[in-house]
């Protein structure tokens, strides 16, 4: 019986793994090919020896393409898993070695972190030159995803959907506000209302901004749901048309920065009623996995960045 059982044990190499993760990845065995810089016949060989292995296809072959069966869903996710591990295991291996080496990936929105991760990378590599950073631009509603599948470690951005397979490291409530010029009179204001803006051309986010449905929701209450006249995905064109005077934009300080300390741009915040209106800033991670040591060290840095941006926040608000 316990023969039978060893007999029966799956022996799946790791390079079978490795080439599998590289198809589910590229969407394609040529592409997945191309990336991994081998045939394409090699990687095929390897998938059928993966489906031999495990007595099922691993991927239904369309003329569209490929798509993983259950039996390679199920694959799928174990493989995120070890991977996740070994990253893990190598990493506290490194740690122990006293080499402070290591990657870190992390996902944001264009333009809307990109001094909060500058100035991270900043003193990563003063204190850890040898540890490697790499920040990948997406939608906000790709971020968990990302995060999921194992292809980032850290995902920073504003109203990111909250999922169970995601936590939220850290959080922080940053004020929705009125981007202006200096000279407006509404820079005079603590505090504006969005329907005081109702003869202003407005400049709205795209979708790929998960504060265009707050912004939506503020209009559409102030009944100026239409008023729209620009719409961008860019944080920095939306930048230079305010720079313009062609309009108004609704965003919080972060990623406006610069602009606010040379005297560019004003941010004057908003409220609804009596109530400021805040946009939650979130750093998340995977639910199940331990950080490696590398991107601990990366978001330790980057939560007190972001503390010390709260802090400034609210501190200008008092004055």
């Amino acid at each position: 019986m316990e023969n039978a059982m060893k007999r029966n044990r799956l022996r799946i190499h790791a390079a079978s793994l490795h080439y599998f993760d590289a198809v589910c990845r590229a969407g394609t065995i040529r592409e997945a090919a191309r990336r991994l810089n081998i045939a394409s016949s090699a990687v095929n060989r390897q998938i059928l020896r993966l489906e031999e292995e495990i007595g099922a296809p691993v991927f239904l072959r369309l003329s569209s393409g490929l798509r993983l069966t259950e039996a390679g869903q199920l694959l799928a996710a174990h493989i995120r898993t070890v991977l996740r591990d070994a990253e893990q295991v190598a990493s506290r291996l490194d740690e122990l070695r006293g080499l402070r080496a290591g990657h870190v990936e992390i996902a944001t929105v264009a333009g809307t972190c990109a001094c909060l991760l500058s100035d991270t990378i900043t003193q990563m590599a003063q204190d850890y030159p040898k540890i490697t950073v790499g920040v990948r631009i997406i939608d906000t509603h790709a971020i968990a995803e990302a995060i999921v599948n194992g292809d980032v470690h850290l995902g920073l951005a504003f109203e990111v959907p909250r999922q169970p397979e995601i936590h939220a490291m850290h959080v922080a409530q940053f004020p929705l506000g009125a981007v202006i010029l200096p000279q407006s009179p509404m820079v005079q204001k603590k505090i504006v209302d969005i329907s005081e803006f109702s003869e202003h051309p407005i400049i709205l986010p795209k979708e790929n901004f998960a504060n265009r449905k707050q912004v939506h929701s503020l209009l559409f209450k102030a009944g100026m749901e239409d008023w729209g006249q620009y719409e961008s995905g860019s944080i920095d064109l939306m930048k230079q048309l305010v720079l313009r005077g062609l309009g108004v934009a609704f965003m919080t300080r972060i990623g406006i920065e610069p602009e606010l300390r040379q005297g560019l741009l004003a941010h004057v915040p908003l409220m609804q009623g009596d109530m400021p209106i805040r946009s939650e800033l979130g750093l998340f991670v995977h639910a199940s996995s331990p950080l490696p040591v590398a991107a601990g060290l990366f978001a330790d840095r980057l939560m007190a960045i972001i503390d010390r941006e709260y802090e400034a926040t609210h501190t200008s608000a008092k004055e």
